[in-house]
């Protein structure tokens, strides 16, 4: 980060007007930034989330898998291949990040929430470059080039409920008396959703694009691109478990009760309501993989003609 911000310094993001009530809360803000710039701010987040993941109580495997996340974002940041020879990258540090010190535990719950929030915001707008590249290069008939990206893109997905767990590993009851309440009205004009995340929406309009460039059975691009078939394929199945794991992590929080975002048609609960999520997206996606749920699948169709 010395080295990114000796070139130009990071630009201050409450200068910078939010674009959405969500934007303001989680201290996220979008512009213009160069390359350099890009990089500086990215390696400020991860810096941020790796500081408190010395702390927080995430288990051993999501650990892994954010920690993954945050290396390929560092990666692309700035613009080294993963298996490049990087000799004149210097190794990271031995020390790990200190703690904050003399903090209460609720401001440190308080902002862990945030800061996990801040990493699946980098993760999701990686995740969407890494697709919009993937997805360009199969149209250029680059598949070598196009698998790399499904790779990193991959790393990305699965990070993002490994990014959500670690916002969400403090007291469920610090949750719901503390900040479950400053995310709907009184406190701000509407109540805040992972709709409102820009960098989610170009996540899923990338998935999307993708899907138009290779859109057959997992069956039929195994038989012409076996490779390609695989690799879109580990995507689309983290993508399934990330829809699969917001659904445990919300019944953590809130069990049953119903979202702040819920639209009065919706189901009872958040928990119901995010598992129809997870059972369109897994029936779309039934086809596409190698071991599909056509037992949703067929459900679906089933209620789509009834």
């Amino acid at each position: 980060m010395a080295a990114l911000s000796d070139l130009a310094p990071a630009v201050v993001g409450e200068g910078l007007p939010a674009e959405s009530i969500s934007q303001s809360f989680f201290r996220v803000r979008e512009g213009e930034l160069s390359d350099q710039q890009a990089a500086l701010h990215g390696a400020l987040v991860i810096h941020r989330g790796l500081e408190d993941l010395c702390d927080a109580p995430l288990s051993g495997s999501d650990l892994a898998l954010e920690v993954a996340g945050m290396r390929q974002a560092v990666l692309d940041l700035i613009g080294v291949a993963a298996d490049e020879d990087r000799d004149d990258v210097p190794p990271p540090p031995v020390a790990v990040p200190e703690p904050g010190a003399g903090a209460s535990l609720e401001s440190v719950w308080s902002a862990r929430w945030l800061i996990g929030h801040q990493v699946h915001v980098l993760f999701n707008v990686c995740a969407a470059v890494a697709v919009a590249d993937a997805t360009r290069h199969l149209r250029d008939s680059d598949g070598d080039a196009a698998l790399l990206r499904l790779a990193d893109a991959t790393v990305y997905v699965r990070g993002f409920p490994a990014a959500m767990t670690h916002a969400s590993t403090i007291p469920a009851d610090y949750y719901m008396a503390a900040i479950r309440h400053t995310m709907a009205p009184p406190s701000v004009d509407i109540p805040l959703s992972g709709r409102q995340h820009r960098g989610y929406k170009l996540f899923r309009a990338s998935m999307k694009d993708l899907l138009s460039v290779v859109p057959d059975s997992y069956e039929h691009v195994a038989a012409r691109a076996p490779e390609l078939a695989e690799a879109r394929g580990a995507l689309l199945e983290a993508d399934i478990v990330d829809g699969e794991r917001h659904v445990t992590l919300a019944y953590s929080m809130v069990h049953l009760r119903r979202s702040i975002a819920q639209r009065a048609e919706g189901p009872d609960n958040a928990v119901a309501e995010l598992r129809l999520m997870r059972h369109r997206r897994a029936a779309q996606y039934a086809p596409l993989i190698r071991f599909g749920d056509h037992y949703v699948a067929d459900a679906v169709e089933g209620l789509r003609h009834s």
